[in-house]
């Protein structure tokens, strides 16, 4: 179940945080809370055991930022470029992501909890021992990432694209639905349900250039 702000073992040290986070700056037990940042140089910042709850961010730069040991609620992300940034030990609850840039990003044992998906690319990105739970992905961009120990219980993946994607112990039995587009062959590595590859079966056939049919 997803931590609620009373669990979190760094409570006690959280000060609430008023001004506007700078560029390549570290920030540690800060809590912002209801805030709106719009096109805001985030570049090389770095947050750890800090707390986010109803914030937005229209737009702006996260290159190299980290996140580290942190909580996202109700955050809501448009657009952004969060290109080879760092998340660990970090969990995402009802964040709702549209068109989000995380290229080459490295996300390391991280939770997303109820978040919805639009559009956001993760291409060339690096995610290990992610959950990803009774989220929504659509049109998702995994392109040459490397996915390991990932899992999606409860989720709907729907236009995700997988061309050149590397996985390593990947479980999707848990995923309501799979529509994944361009590499099919980029599953080796997957974990799967006997009912998902009926699903899939088609997909695997066009892969194999078989041509199926009853007449």
């Amino acid at each position: 179940m997803p931590r609620d702000l009373a669990d979190l073992p760094y409570t006690g040290r959280l000060e609430v945080f008023h001004g506007e986070p700078e560029y390549d700056t570290d920030y540690e037990y800060a809590h912002i809370d209801e805030r709106e940042f719009a096109d805001l140089d985030a570049r090389g910042i770095r947050f750890s055991r800090s707390v986010f709850t109803g914030v937005e961010f229209t737009g702006g730069e996260f290159r190299q930022a980290r996140f580290d040991e942190s909580l996202l609620r109700a955050v809501r992300w448009i657009g952004g470029d969060l290109g080879q940034s760092g998340w660990l030990d970090t969990e995402l609850v009802d964040n709702a992501l549209t068109g989000a840039e995380f290229v080459g990003a490295r996300l390391d044992r991280i939770r997303f909890t109820g978040c919805k998906f639009e559009s956001v690319n993760f291409r060339t990105a690096r995610l290990r021992d992610v959950t990803f739970t009774d989220c929504v992905l659509r049109g998702t961009d995994f392109n040459e990432a490397t996915l390991a120990r990932v899992s999606f219980p409860g989720s709907r993946l729907e236009g995700v694209t997988l061309h050149r994607t590397t996985f390593t112990e990947v479980d999707l039995r848990g995923a309501r639905t799979l529509d994944l587009t361009g590499g099919i062959a980029a599953l080796k590595g997957a974990i799967i349900s006997s009912g998902q590859l009926f699903d899939l079966a088609p997909a695997f056939a066009r892969a194999a250039g078989i041509v199926v049919s009853d007449d």
